[in-house]
């Protein structure tokens, strides 16, 4: 099994001490994967690896539209974050997890497992969890 969970990359943690990864003027993708695809944490860049291959379905995968810049929650716990309006792609896709990465350099910024494969007929959808410092995709405490 390729995919064992969610993970931060290594190179997005790095990334975001030494000024790499912007949110307010970077632009990021997020492209779907298969079983075959090998992700995790020591995930470097975008890879075409294991990458779904379908109708419908582009690879690289999808632009995303960030819907909530960079921010931070309620004190005394201040938790800073940011969220993506849900990606979608039309056609009969089946894919295992994804990873959101930067365009330009592909730096990988987090891999996302599906838990199992997910298969769609029509439209198949990545719906990222509600806008808020306790839920939002990705989250810095």
């Amino acid at each position: 099994m390729a995919f064992t969970g969610n993970y931060s990359c290594n190179t997005f943690r790095t990334g975001l001490l030494n000024g790499t990864f912007n949110f307010t003027s970077g632009t990021f993708y997020i492209a779907l994967y298969t079983n075959e695809a090998t992700l995790d944490a020591s995930t470097t860049a975008y890879t075409t690896t294991g990458e779904v291959v379908a109708a419908g379905y582009t690879a690289g995968g999808e632009l995303l539209v960030i819907n909530q810049t960079p921010t931070t929650g309620n004190a005394p716990n201040t938790t800073a974050y940011i969220s993506f309006a849900n990606a979608s792609w039309s056609g009969a896709i089946t894919a295992r997890g994804a990873l959101i990465y930067k365009a330009g350099d592909n730096g990988a910024v987090c891999v996302l497992d599906f838990g199992s494969n997910k298969t769609s007929t029509t439209t198949f959808v990545v719906q990222f969890p509600a806008v808020s410092n306790t839920s939002a995709i990705i989250r810095i405490v």
